[in-house]
């Protein structure tokens, strides 16, 4: 790759480890990357030129450290939590921002987004209307299984799926402690298709870059449903660009959305698109990995680019973005781990030599420990693997191979690893 930003800094707001790839890449293209968390042990902190302790939250903190270290650039890595961040660092040091406050303040809580939402016809999860309070009137009106989640953070994070009263009042001290505003949301609990439909902007040109179908454990009663991969493109593509797109991009473009990358995640149940959750940065399920090796161009340069210019560059999206992926099949195929101490991996020693795995991001190694804690939310993922095949059969069977060879075993032998999804039912094969 041509070093065009030889010795321009970079400073990335966030070092989990769905970052790492990100700065990467910018040191690729000649960045001085410098990482920052709260955590000294974070992963992508051992990728960048240089790293730093400073919360991702502590705006000052962070602002101190950007000028301290005269950087070229600020870019959020894979965070929602820490976009509004971002925002209010870029704007003080007047570096380029693809977010602005109005973005920010609609898709940094769950319950504002909703709201916006429904404005342009863009239906959301249908919810009860509760208070910490917990009012016995409420109470009374709420039909169980409900989804309880805070309002201000994701992946899984604070989630419950409540079956009673007991159950909820558990859920909303849950979503309680797991949000900085000390906000939460009670919604009815969709067991319907789960969808992801990711779009990228550049320049006031928005494109759907893939829409496609989601797969959730069902292993962990009471959890929020981790994902366990998913298949591209949707079953229900035709139908969401017949009657959701065009509200979806009506509400981007009055809230005035011009670049960037953004995820919005929703059910579909008898005939309708319910959005229950976006991203508005790269996702740690990492769609633009199947881009890049579909199409071409790669979003976390894009970003990188714009970061440091205010251009995301060359690419044409009407050109190179295709929603049906020039006639492939893709997937994600996440590898779920239970509690317990990782003793021995095996099945992923050969993937470097399958064509058909393009990328795979590994979170977890033998010697990790999968805490309770981490169960029913994104820090139980060992793996996460992306697929192309040039047919739907030859995904099918892809995607069986790897789920029956990876095995993970615990400190007691047993298999650590959740059942995967159903591939047949998935890709309507049976």
């Amino acid at each position: 790759m041509e070093k065009e930003f030889a010795g321009k800094k970079l400073l990335i707001l966030g070092g989990n480890p769905e970052t790492t790839p990100l700065v990467e890449i910018a040191n690729g293209m000649g960045v001085k990357t410098i990482v920052t968390s709260a955590r000294h042990t974070d992963p992508a902190k051992s990728v960048a030129w240089k790293a730093f302790d400073v919360d991702g939250m502590d705006v000052p903190g962070l602002i101190a450290l950007a000028r301290e270290e005269k950087v070229d650039g600020v870019l959020v890595g894979v965070a929602d939590i820490l976009v509004p961040s971002y925002c209010k660092v870029c704007d003080a040091l007047e570096l380029p921002c693809y977010a602005t406050q109005q973005i920010v303040d609609v898709f940094a809580f769950k319950d504002v987004f909703k709201a916006t939402c429904e404005r342009y016809g863009v239906h959301g999860i249908p919810e009860y209307y509760l208070d910490a309070d917990l009012k016995r009137e409420d109470l009374d009106k709420i039909v169980y299984p409900v989804m309880v989640k805070p309002v201000d953070n994701g992946g899984g994070v604070g989630m419950t799926v409540a079956h009673n009263e007991d159950e909820l009042r558990v859920g909303v001290e849950k979503a309680l402690s797991a949000s900085n505003k000390k906000r939460f949301i009670v919604e009815k609990y969709m067991q319907c298709d789960d969808m992801g439909m990711y779009y990228t902007f550049k320049d006031g040109y928005c494109s759907a870059s893939c829409i496609y179908d989601r797969y959730t454990t069902d292993e962990q009663p009471g959890l929020s449903r981790v994902c366990l991969g998913g298949t591209y493109p949707s079953k229900h593509l035709d139908e969401y660009f017949a009657r959701m797109h065009e509200n979806v991009l009506r509400m981007f473009r009055e809230i005035g959305i011009r670049n960037g990358v953004l995820m919005l995640s929703g059910f579909y149940e008898n005939g309708e698109f319910y959005v229950y959750d976006t991203g508005f940065r790269l996702q740690g399920e990492a769609p633009h990995l199947l881009m890049k090796a579909i199409h071409g161009f790669d979003q976390r340069e894009m970003l990188v680019r714009f970061a440091l210019t205010g251009s995301e560059g060359a690419v044409n999206l009407k050109k190179e973005d295709d929603t049906r992926l020039r006639g492939k099949w893709a997937a994600t195929l996440w590898v779920l781990l239970k509690k317990g101490r990782i003793a021995k991996i095996e099945g992923l020693d050969r993937l470097a030599s399958d064509s058909r795995v393009v990328a795979n991001i590994q979170r977890l190694h033998e010697g990790d420990t999968v805490l309770e804690e981490w169960i029913g939310n994104e820090k139980q993922v060992l793996t996460r693997m992306y697929l192309v095949c040039n047919s739907k059969k030859e995904l099918a069977e892809c995607l069986k191979e790897y789920q029956k060879k990876i095995t993970v075993y615990g400190e007691d032998g047993e298999n650590m690893v959740l059942k995967g999804f159903d591939v047949d039912a998935a890709l309507g094969l049976k």
